[in-house]
């Protein structure tokens, strides 16, 4: 509940600071006075819109500030987890708005966004405007109503669970049917071009070799040449290097006669160089041989045009040609077992809508069963706010499957008949302003307690009906005190006498600037101010008994 409000600069209000109690309290005054004000001071503390035109003119900044006490647990653990500490349940809202139109906002004097402000407010207050009234003509919201009296939080989770699942299966099965469609098209290909891999059978470093025997083959003219010409060099049987050396060994085997231990390591070397040069003339011989037959070049040729011809095909390098080769093996096997995991997701969303269906018929029987309920709590209150001849009809109809969401398969409508003889209708063809009002708290009564909302202010409830009705609406509105704190902002006189504490809105001209100020009323104050309220400017003797009437009467209910 709201603690305490202290308001700073906001357009007619320079400061004003204001403490509340449980109960019902209530705001009057004359039209003009500045009771709007307070509401949007409020709105804007609750994370409403930022508008610098709410700054004071003259001012550089207006601030709202708010205390609540009593918040819930779940308020105060989520914003524990947030790193925002509470103290005894208690909290501290503050919020800065610039004439430049720049805000911040606070809780326990911890900076938030205006979102997360938003989010705990929506959890601390509700507000009905005197147009708020008019979310009950959309029969979207009529479903969250039902729900929210009937305690179905945790079935329409579970509802909300199951229809997010089923849907991430649907999104899953049709992915898989789409790869597989487009696989299966593909297919033929791969398989082609797995065969047409394999039959090529590349080999990782296959192309450098190729061009480099290429290269040689091309070459093989100047390759000859050059190795003949060594040969004959190495050979000769007159000047050749192996008979030079021969002849050399000889002589130097004569003069080791004489020396044996100066020629022996020499004679060795030269018998070395004698089996070495006999190496080389073999491989020249082998080279020979091989550069010999360039018949081999269009082989080659073909060859490196195939393998390149592949990899331009396949957007790759011949030395990846190999791993290709695996890949289109796998994407073949992929492609096999795709049906049988298509089958796999298949059965998993038909299960999946099975558990649904069946979930979503299961809240719909309890929406069934809350409905006559809420129907029977609503049918209690309506002659109290003289609807005597009222009828309320809470309609739960299921839809058609193509229609079903996350609240499951229900479509919910609040329907009334205000008078005898006439059909049930939807509630936003038949109720007028004032009997949307009285339909409105009915419900409120019956929903707050279900509500973890500590507070619920009302703007003008009562507009548009008077007298004995304005009365009903006060006794229901101090009824609904009961259970939450309650704030009015009223013009009926019947329902002002009903506040255990009261508030009165007026303008003043102060320093050549008009004031808005608010004033707490003493029992004595309070029963001018209904007077008034009855009366007009001028109070009248009569106006007097009858604001006593009502406060006695007011009193009698405490």
């Amino acid at each position: 509940m709201i603690d305490s409000l202290s308001i700073r600069n906001v357009v007619l209000i320079d400061k004003l600071d204001l403490t509340f109690e449980k109960g019902m309290g209530v705001f009057t005054g004359e039209t003009g006075a500045g009771k709007s004000i307070l509401l949007d001071s409020l709105s804007l503390l609750l994370g409403a819109r930022a508008d610098s035109s709410l700054v004071r003119y003259g001012e550089n900044q207006l601030s709202v500030a708010a205390e609540f006490s009593a918040v819930s647990p779940e308020v105060i653990s989520f914003l524990t987890e947030q790193g925002i500490e509470c103290e005894e349940g208690n909290i501290l809202i503050r919020r800065v708005v610039t004439k430049e139109g720049k805000s911040k906002s606070f809780i326990n004097d911890q900076n938030v966004s205006v979102s997360f402000l938003k989010a705990i407010g929506e959890s601390l207050v509700e507000i009905h405007g005197q147009f708020s009234t008019h979310s009950l003509l959309n029969p979207s919201t009529h479903l969250f109503v039902l729900d929210t009296f009937g305690k179905l939080s945790a079935d329409e989770a579970k509802t909300k669970e199951l229809w997010h699942s089923y849907q991430k299966a649907v999104k899953e099965t049709a992915l898989a049917k789409e790869k597989l469609e487009n696989a299966e098209k593909q297919k033929e290909y791969l398989e082609q071009s797995l065969e047409d891999l394999e039959n090529l059978n590349p080999l990782v470093g296959e192309e450098e070799s190729l061009v480099q025997k290429r290269t040689n083959l091309m070459n093989s003219e100047k390759i000859l040449s050059a190795t003949a010409s060594a040969y004959q060099l190495l050979s000769d049987e007159q000047n050749g290097v192996e008979r030079q050396l021969a002849l050399a060994t000889r002589h130097l085997e004569k003069a080791s006669q004489y020396d044996e231990k100066s020629f022996t390591e020499i004679i060795e070397i030269l018998d070395q160089s004698q089996n070495l040069l006999s190496e080389a003339e073999y491989k020249l011989e082998q080279i020979t041989e091989n550069f010999g037959d360039t018949s081999e070049l269009p082989i080659i040729d073909d060859r490196l045009f195939a393998l390149r011809a592949a990899a331009r095909r396949h957007q790759t390098n011949i030395d990846d040609l190999p791993d290709l080769i695996q890949r289109l093996k796998t994407e073949l096997v992929a492609i096999d077992n795709a049906d049988d995991t298509l089958k796999q997701l298949e059965a998993k969303e038909k299960a999946l809508l099975n558990t649904f269906i069946e979930q979503a018929n299961k809240l719909s029987e309890k929406r069934k069963k809350v409905a006559q309920q809420l129907d029977e709590k609503v049918k209690a209150e309506l002659p109290a706010l003289k609807l005597e001849k009222a009828v309320f009809k809470t309609v739960v109809e299921q839809k058609p499957f193509s229609e079903a969401s996350e609240t499951g398969l229900d479509m919910v409508t609040f329907t009334v008949s205000t008078n005898t003889g006439t059909p049930l209708a939807p509630l936003n063809k038949i109720a007028s302003g004032g009997e949307l009002s009285r339909f409105m708290l009915a419900l409120k009564v019956n929903l707050a307690k279900q509500s973890a909302l500590p507070t619920i202010v009302f703007d003008e409830i009562d507009s548009g009906v008077g007298g004995a009705t304005a009365d009903a609406i006060g006794s229901r509105l101090n009824k609904l005190a009961s259970d939450c704190q309650v704030i009015a902002v009223t013009h009926a006189p019947q329902v002002a006498s009903y506040g255990l504490q009261h508030w009165t809105v007026s303008k003043s001209e102060k320093g050549g600037k008009i004031i808005t100020s608010v004033q707490k009323l003493t029992d004595e104050e309070r029963l001018t101010e209904i007077a008034r309220m009855l009366s007009g400017d001028k109070i009248t003797q009569t106006g007097l008994e009858m604001a006593k009437e009502l406060l006695f009467k007011q009193k009698t209910l405490l």
